[in-house]
């Protein structure tokens, strides 16, 4: 898998070699770990879900609170030929129900949605119609009372497990003491998760 991930990460992100931190967190996450990374800003987290995004069955699914990341990371994966699409407020109803339904088909790599629409007990019946390989949650910290972006809507995500398969999931974020790391493994139901800091 480690071999795969290198191709990955030459052929279509165009980079030579892992950053520190990077190939133990896809390494875990490919081979179906729940693993929590802790890496600085620029310090390359969304490879860390992208990667195994690819290497892994399903579609992932990304969970990030900003609206602005969620675009640009979807326009940047789709220039590179990975399908990807978001799901957001800031859409027409007719945009959102195409993103369903191109990932329900299987044509999606990965599908990003805002953490408040998995308080949508609509779109979480609307998961079941998707098969979905991987949990990413970016900005993990905000699940954590103990962070300084709590959001409360984090909280509804291992809500998602009421109604599909549970999954492996991988938590990243570029700021997390010890306490708000194991809140987030806590508040996120994560088993014996491997952490990379």
């Amino acid at each position: 898998m480690l071999t795969e991930a290198r191709r990955v990460l030459a052929e279509v992100f165009g980079y030579a070699t892992f950053r520190s931190g990077q190939q133990d967190i896809i390494q875990a996450t490919t081979i179906g770990r729940d693993v929590l990374g802790v890496l600085p800003t620029g310090g390359g987290k969304s490879l860390c879900f992208q990667i195994p995004a690819l290497l892994r069955p399903g579609v992932t699914l990304v969970v990030s609170p900003l609206i602005a990341l969620m675009k640009d990371q979807t326009q940047r994966l789709r220039e590179r030929g990975v399908p990807a699409a978001a799901m957001h407020g800031g859409m027409a109803t007719g945009d959102m129900n195409d993103a369903m339904n191109e990932a329900a088909s299987g044509r999606l790599r990965l599908l990003y949605v805002a953490p408040e629409r998995l308080e949508s007990t609509a779109f979480r019946r609307q998961l079941q119609s998707l098969k979905i390989g991987l949990l990413a949650v970016d900005e993990a910290h905000c699940i954590s009372e103990w962070g300084h972006d709590y959001r409360p809507s984090y909280l509804a995500i291992p809500q998602i497990f009421d109604s599909i398969p549970r999954v492996p999931i991988i938590a990243l974020t570029a700021t997390a003491t010890p306490d708000v790391r194991a809140d987030v493994i806590r508040a996120l139901h994560m088993k014996d998760a491997v952490e990379v800091v």
